[in-house]
């Protein structure tokens, strides 16, 4: 069987392209709701690790530990299997749960650090020069926020998008599914996951190519 063959098999015979397309959009769509979800959980987060109050600390630490530390298969199995299986809640809706969950803890880490890092100094000049906190935290510290947070977060993401590959546990044709159930169906496994690894690949370079642009335009807004 030549190539051509091999990929007439895997892509278009029986349609399989739009099964992949299928699960391609499932995948999206969880990463990009698990995303949304967790950037805001995230953010809250964080503000409790911020607070002077030390049992705010204290819960948004521990909160950040469990989450960071635990693998989000297990985490999807146990709200899947046990804290959420009769709530009669959609598997993919599980699925964001899970994953913005975990999201929100490596969010809020990062948000911590980068709120670490950002010049006090300036942030102390505006008030001195009449900002209100408000003002300052806006178009002082939150600029610097974003830029310090934005490499990490753009590893997150892509992290993310690999991570949705274990929710096949639970009943949910994503990506991932769809690729191991053609490699099945057509005896082409190795051919079959390397399209697979592309598309997770391509999907990656998407997510980095959105963030370069996103720093050529801010270059181009400041340089004006």
């Amino acid at each position: 069987m030549t190539l051509n063959d091999k990929l007439y098999k895997i892509l278009i015979q029986g349609d399989s392209w739009k099964t992949i397309l299928s699960g391609l959009g499932v995948t999206v769509r969880i990463s990009l709701f698990a995303l949304l979800l967790g950037t805001i959980l995230g953010a809250l987060v964080c503000l409790l690790r911020t607070r002077k109050n030390r049992v705010l600390r204290s819960v948004g630490a521990v909160y950040i530990a469990i989450l960071r530390g635990t693998p989000v298969l297990m985490l999807l199995l146990l709200l899947f299997y046990g804290v959420l299986a009769r709530t009669g809640l959609k598997p993919v809706t599980i699925a964001v749960l899970t994953f913005a969950l975990n999201v929100s803890a490596h969010v809020a880490e990062l948000l911590r650090s980068a709120l670490e890092a950002a010049d006090r100094g300036q942030a102390e000049a505006a008030r001195t020069l009449g900002f209100s906190a408000w003002d300052t935290f806006r178009l002082v510290t939150l600029p610097q926020v974003l830029r310090f947070a934005k490499p990490v977060y753009q590893s997150t993401i892509v992290n993310l998008i690999q991570w949705t590959g274990v929710v096949g546990y639970v009943t949910i044709t994503d990506l991932t599914r769809v690729i191991n159930n053609t490699a099945s169906r057509t005896m082409q496994p190795l051919l079959t996951i390397i399209i697979g690894m592309l598309i997770y690949l391509a999907l990656s370079y998407i997510v980095f190519g959105l963030f370069a642009l996103s720093d050529r335009l801010r270059k181009k807004r400041v340089s004006a």
